[in-house]
């Protein structure tokens, strides 16, 4: 039996360019909020009693507004969670006794037998 690779925290707490994000990642946020910006101005619309498409340039406006705002909570979330992930580092570099490294186990290492009753 092979010896099972060590489990290290600050490993899982670093990207070391390993994890690609997906085409679709960079650029969800910024396409559901001119969605979300679309909708709005449909329902604006529908608010009023006016035709759905009436006033497109309320259209294109949500839709440039939501998109804007889609790619800012975006950057914003992306800042937080590298400050985030950067705390947790800096806790598990300074209380490396807490954080153990382990051996990786399978989950039939760790569940137990299971026999069905019938």
């Amino acid at each position: 039996m092979q010896a099972s690779p060590v489990n290290d925290p600050l490993e899982i707490l670093t990207n070391k360019g390993n994890r690609q994000p997906t085409f679709v990642s960079p650029i969800w946020n910024p396409i559901a909020g001119a969605i979300a910006g679309f909708g709005i101005a449909l329902f604006v619309n529908w608010g009023f009693r006016k035709p759905a498409f009436s006033g497109i340039q309320n259209h294109i406006a949500f839709t440039a507004i939501g998109a804007g705002l889609g790619a800012f909570i975006d950057k914003q979330r992306d800042a937080y969670l590298a400050k985030r992930d950067a705390v947790l580092r800096h806790y598990v570099e300074l209380h490396p006794d807490d954080f153990p490294k382990t051996d990786r186990k399978k989950y039939g290492e760790v569940l137990e037998s299971w026999v069905p009753v019938r």
